[in-house]
């Protein structure tokens, strides 16, 4: 959106808070965790990013006071605004699980992709694996990119058979929701992948608890009434933390009370409150899958708002929902999710998606970081639909 908002309204005009040296592009972490990329691989300087006419204020933010147009820093920093873009992402809460973040430190049998101080535990991990339970777990609550929990263990049971250990490994997949993926059309697809593979997968089961020096995972069983767990063995357990809206954003006006999360229009990304703030990406409490193939349809949308918004008229382009999920089942193979508000498949291309297609494998692996570094930061994507309706000759939405 900077890069988008800076051209038009040039230097002076726009300003970016941003306390990080580097921009990471985080979906890459999973191929890192599959050993099909190097972490260094997914970081660039955060200056190169950042567009010219756009002024980069280093520095967090950590108090907002929508009555009187202002963002207070963690140098203590004053930042007045007329219009206000909240895009802080969303919080890992790996404490709320006893026994971490403890665990990543004394056992490497225990990884995580989500973070960058563990990401490069997992490949060791799946390759010094010998034999046992090798758990995945989703927790309970919303992440983002609900499909990477999935996406590592189907390489890590890949690679146990290509390295001849897949006859001593028990793969697991412990979420604790009620089905395997939000989509049906989806999740018949990826239960069959994992019947085929003989993945056990267990629903209702929320990681509560590890406790390295006994090499045991504790989970709480989801609605059992009284409340029950379950503790297995692992020789390797691949963690995706519980999550949250930030700290500081949670805790200020701007947060919808129910969830957190920011106060948005689900088809203008206005605050629902203050019609001079918009809201983008995981920090939103738009009810779609957070990923980045939401974060560009939704700029998109946040364009045409933003600027009607400045002109004093009411926004007219809404977001349908669209996200997509790229999901590798293994290394060659992927199935692409696309879809809505509603869960109804939004596919680009005109055959069936849910097939296993290598096609989408090298979507995922060569194309899409391209895609990110050279066009959607720079404000040239906002997502595949018109491409979508030209594949299906007009009859897509």
């Amino acid at each position: 959106m900077a890069a988008k908002l800076s051209r038009k309204l040039g230097h002076g005009m726009l300003g970016l808070i941003e306390p990080y040296d580097n921009h990471v592009y985080q979906p890459m972490w999973t191929l890192v965790g599959g050993g099909l990329k190097q972490v260094e691989q997914s970081m660039r300087p955060q200056r190169s990013v950042i567009p010219r006419k756009c002024q980069w204020i280093q520095d967090k933010a950590v108090t907002f006071d929508p009555e009187n147009n202002t963002v207070y820093t963690a140098k203590g920093h004053e930042v007045k605004y007329e219009y206000l873009i909240v895009a802080m992402g969303i919080q890992l809460n790996y404490k709320w699980i006893k026994g971490l973040p403890e665990a990543f430190k004394t056992d490497p049998a225990v990884c995580s992709n989500y973070s960058l101080p563990t990401v490069t535990k997992t490949f060791k991990a799946i390759q010094n694996f010998k034999e046992g339970n090798a758990i995945f777990t989703f927790p309970n609550t919303p992440v983002k990119c609900a499909g990477a929990p999935q996406k590592i263990m189907y390489m890590a049971e890949h690679h146990f058979r290509k390295s001849g250990k897949r006859d001593k490994a028990n793969v697991m997949f412990n979420t604790s929701l009620g089905v395997i993926f939000g989509v049906k059309k989806y999740a018949d697809k990826l239960l069959d992948v994992c019947k085929d593979r003989n993945i056990n997968v267990n629903f209702k089961h929320n990681l509560i608890e590890i406790k390295p020096e006994k090499k045991e995972a504790v989970f709480e069983i989801i609605g059992s009434e009284p409340r029950e767990t379950a503790t297995f063995n692992y020789e390797m357990i691949h963690i995706t933390p519980p999550m949250s809206a930030i700290d500081a954003l949670r805790e200020s006006p701007l947060a919808d009370p129910e969830s957190g999360y920011l106060n948005t229009n689900r088809e203008t990304l206005q605050h629902k409150i203050y019609s001079n703030v918009f809201g983008i990406g995981d920090c939103t409490n738009i009810p779609t899958s957070k990923t980045a193939a939401a974060v560009a349809a939704q700029c998109g949308v946040l364009k045409h708002t933003i600027a009607a918004v400045m002109k004093g008229k009411d926004p007219k382009p809404k977001y349908d929902g669209y996200t997509s999920c790229p999901l590798i089942t293994g290394y060659g193979s992927g199935v692409l999710a696309e879809f809505d508000f509603n869960g109804e498949p939004l596919e680009t291309f005109p055959f069936n998606q849910a097939r296993e297609l290598r096609i989408m494998y090298h979507l995922k692996k060569d194309l899409m970081p391209p895609l990110y570094w050279h066009l959607l930061l720079r404000g040239l994507w906002d997502g595949p639909a018109v491409y979508r309706k030209m594949m299906h000759l007009g009859f897509s939405r």
